[in-house]
């Protein structure tokens, strides 16, 4: 199989990555897309991403730190995008479960961002939580999106979905879905074509059932796929998921 963790902070693992990253392998793991959170996370996946053939980086600015991005970080990740092993934006967006950052500070955040990966055209990935409603707003006014679009661990419903289908995006799923109690989710994924499906480990969290509680790791995406290949009743073998991080490959 050739697998991709969509969406993976492998400057966050315990583990040592180069480790893991032979463990995913084995697993049919063939790519890792390792995401920053802050302007240091962003360096460091750029770096992960030149030390491992088969990582590719996004970098940004997650919401929670949304008060970090003042011009001289927003220059610093548009350098670090100029980077050819660089494959997208994010991850930024909207949390207003947590609101650890204020929500106009957030939005704020959100829309530089959002024009960066315009500008450069490069795939934009988004955090929502508990923000549904202003984080659709937001994005309506940014597409469509040339770079492609990736609703990061997805917690909408199915309404929401294919709103961002309809702006040409991609709906990931992670861990969640193989949780007992997920059935909306579940649902959703037997709904959704599998042209627009990703799925993602967002690894060192969010580890799939069995192992709900204990750090996450790359080659746990393979669950996810057996997961997601039983909700659409074929074969994992036969699971065959787009990859919007591809239009940069050199």
């Amino acid at each position: 199989m050739n697998l991709v963790d969509t969406h993976a902070h492998l400057d966050l693992l315990k583990e040592d990555v180069g480790k893991a990253l032979g463990t995913a392998a084995q697993a049919g793991v063939t790519k890792v897309i390792t995401i920053g959170i802050d302007v240091e996370s962003s360096r460091r996946a750029v770096e992960y991403a030149h030390r491992f053939p088969q990582v590719r980086a996004v970098v940004g600015m997650h919401p929670h730190d949304a008060l970090d991005l003042d011009d001289a970080a927003l220059r610093e990740l548009a350098r670090l995008a100029a980077d050819p092993r660089v494959v997208g934006i994010g991850e930024t967006g909207l949390d207003f479960y947590r609101d650890l950052s204020p929500r106009g500070d957030q939005e704020r955040a959100f829309r530089k961002l959002l024009e960066l990966a315009r500008e450069l055209e490069l795939p934009v990935v988004v955090h929502d939580r508990e923000a549904h409603a202003d984080t659709m707003r937001i994005l309506e006014e940014y597409a469509p999106f040339a770079g492609r679009l990736i609703m990061h661990c997805f917690s909408g419903d199915l309404e929401m979905a294919r709103a961002v289908m309809d702006m040409g995006g991609y709906i990931s799923v992670a861990g969640p879905v193989t949780f007992h109690n997920a059935r909306k989710l579940q649902d959703i994924v037997r709904e959704l074509p599998l042209e627009k499906l990703l799925i993602e480990t967002d690894c060192p969290f969010l580890s799939p059932h069995p192992y709900r509680g204990k750090p996450n790791s790359p080659w746990r995406v393979r669950v996810i796929a057996e997961k997601v290949a039983e909700l659409k009743g074929i074969p994992v073998e036969d699971l065959s998921l787009p990859d919007p991080f591809q239009q940069r490959e050199r």
